[in-house]
């Protein structure tokens, strides 16, 4: 008899499903959204503050420190010089010497001339070209944009030829029509380097009031001309409010610009007694520096003009915000 075969029983198999990753939860997601874009902005400025610390906070810090010490010579001034603390002293002296205030004052006449010019007569050819009066728009673009290419020093230099008498065209051909002007006298000097920055600065800012032209929307002009507005009051009216922040950058540009006059007037200086070393603050500071020797004056000088750019800087933001809300409000 042949036995049955018993086959032992296989355990049993156990097949576990891999269980579903967890969801985050929305807070989660967000967190990490935030730190997402945090690490971006970090990453994106992170080259912006370099630079503001490198070019700005650093030399601000270094001029104040300086700006409390002098290098003074104890005894009659035969012993050996040494670097003394002497407190608010220097921005005394410079508070008090008015070769100091007299640049102030020429610099706030130089500002009351060379920045309505500067804004006015940049929009003014902004809208002309966004109007269509001008022909050939982009060649007359570059014509106007091509001074503010050439440097600075070289501008003030073309400009000291045609003011200088006995050199310059202009005045020869002046003379022949027995016209008798004297650029770099008491009373033009001012104007003579007003028209050297209006001539290097009109067509850069021509520019961006013209960039900001071409945001207007071209329904909004449109909707003008239908209901009878001319150029001009198309022009006054509906496209100058509208670009009005692009006005009031390129005046507080301007503002910061002129307040560090410098290298016109030391160029021009050369030819003309009526611009002396101390013309302008900016000038006041480098023959401070560099003619007297007296770096802590120099120091103090810069600290004073800067406080004063940033309290005119502040002044024009505050007021435009309050005539910005004004408007608003009786809208």
């Amino acid at each position: 008899m042949t036995s049955p075969v018993t086959t032992p029983a296989s355990a049993p198999v156990s097949v576990s499903a891999a269980a579903p990753a967890p969801t985050p939860s929305p807070r989660t997601a967000r967190k990490s959204a935030r730190r997402r874009e945090l690490g971006a902005a970090g990453a994106l400025m992170t080259p912006f503050f370099i630079l503001l610390v490198t070019v700005f906070l650093i030399p601000v810090v270094t001029a104040v420190w300086l700006s409390f010490f002098s290098d003074d010579q104890p005894g009659l001034g035969f012993g050996p010089e040494r670097t003394v603390f002497v407190g608010l002293r220097s921005y005394t002296a410079v508070l008090t010497d008015p070769t100091f205030l007299s640049g102030l004052g020429t610099v706030v006449l130089y500002c009351l001339i060379y920045i309505p010019l500067m804004v006015v007569g940049a929009l003014t050819l902004a809208l002309l070209l966004d109007s269509g009066v001008v022909r050939l728009r982009s060649w007359a673009q570059l014509g106007l944009f091509l001074p503010h290419a050439v440097p600075g020093i070289i501008a003030a230099v073309i400009w000291l030829y045609l003011y200088t008498p006995g050199l310059s065209p202009v005045i020869d051909l002046l003379g022949k029509a027995d016209i008798t002007i004297d650029f770099l006298g008491v009373h033009t000097v001012v104007p003579s380097i007003v028209n050297i920055a209006l001539w290097s600065n009109l067509g850069y800012n021509m520019v961006v009031f013209y960039a900001a032209l071409q945001a207007v929307p071209r329904e909004v002009i449109e909707a003008s001309v239908v209901d009878g507005a001319g150029p001009v009051r198309t022009a006054l009216q509906i496209k100058t409010p509208l670009v009005r922040s692009s006005v009031v950058m390129v005046a507080m540009f301007t503002l910061i610009f002129a307040l560090q006059l410098f290298t016109e007037p030391m160029l021009l200086s050369q030819s003309t007694p009526m611009i002396s070393s101390r013309f302008s603050p900016s000038m006041y500071i480098y023959d401070a520096a560099f003619t007297r020797n007296n770096y802590g004056l120099a120091a103090a000088a810069s600290v004073v003009l800067l406080v004063c750019t940033i309290a005119l800087s502040y002044g024009v933001t505050r007021w435009t915000n309050r005539s910005n809300a004004a408007e608003e409000d009786a809208r």
